[in-house]
């Protein structure tokens, strides 16, 4: 048997076979889980829902976490199919490209907003909808990155958005824990996916993460989620309010995360 045998689960945020979402949602399956995923209009239900169905997903159905009547509905549904839930990762975040390639100096009220709400009001938001269906405790996740606590060229108003969304996890933790709901952080180290290709220089950045990490090389998509699939098991029973690393040791090392 799975470490996730028997339960049901939200893999929220996934855009295409290079998500991040994606490599956690293979391995959650393969150790048993029952899966249900979200897609944000009719161009990414195209890419989303074929990869969902070669997993035999239990839900597949719309959310903008923009919308609070969209998350609702999301969530009623989850609720009416399954009427528990033990799990969610949140693999979502968006900012305009512009405020990630100007400088930081510059970025506007609505970008700060927009990055900030996506990236990290949503968490919450979800939380709030998946905390009364996880009727015998659970588990949330959420995908952060190290610009949340280190300046990284490029990163700019994305890392302000997961510095929030870290604070909210541990906030989250100690609201929820009364409830037997645990929430953590996966901070995985740089990988190629849709969403890093809007950060300047993003192969410079992958180049200096390798080198400076303590195994020499950056993770795969496969290491997260294998992590990620732990996090949200039984085998973490006592972890909660965590930022979880998975980034080949680069962020104990003495060098910053920019670009030389």
């Amino acid at each position: 048997m799975g470490i996730l045998e028997g339960k049901k689960g939200l893999i929220l945020g996934i855009a295409n076979d290079k998500s991040i979402a994606w490599g956690v949602a293979q391995a959650a399956k393969r150790e048993g889980a029952t899966l249900g995923f979200n897609y944000l209009g009719e161009q990414m239900e195209k890419r989303v829902r074929p990869l969902a169905e070669s997993l035999d997903a239990g839900i597949i159905a719309p959310m903008n976490v923009s919308e609070d009547d969209s998350i609702d509905a999301f969530f009623a549904q989850v609720k009416e199919q399954w009427g528990e839930l033990d799990f969610v990762v949140h693999s979502i975040a968006y900012a305009n490209k512009d405020a990630l390639r100007d400088r930081f100096s510059t970025t506007s009220r609505a970008d700060f907003q927009l990055a900030l709400d996506v990236s990290a009001y949503s968490f919450i938001a979800c939380a709030q909808r998946a905390a009364p269906l996880m009727k015998n405790g659970g588990s949330m996740v959420t995908m952060t990155y190290l610009g949340a606590e280190r300046a990284v060229p490029g990163y700019n108003v994305m890392g302000v958005a997961k510095a929030a969304l870290e604070a909210s996890t541990r906030y989250l933790a100690q609201d929820l824990g009364s409830d037997a709901i645990r929430v953590n952080a996966l901070s995985a180290g740089p990988i190629r996916t849709l969403a890093a290709s809007a950060v300047g220089n993003f192969r410079k950045l992958m180049e200096k993460s390798a080198r400076g990490s303590m195994l020499g090389r950056n993770v795969t998509q496969d290491e997260v989620g294998n992590t990620c699939a732990y996090l949200v098991s039984d085998l973490a029973s006592g972890v909660t309010g965590e930022v979880h690393y998975v980034d080949a040791g680069f962020h104990i090392g003495a060098g910053d995360p920019g670009i030389e």
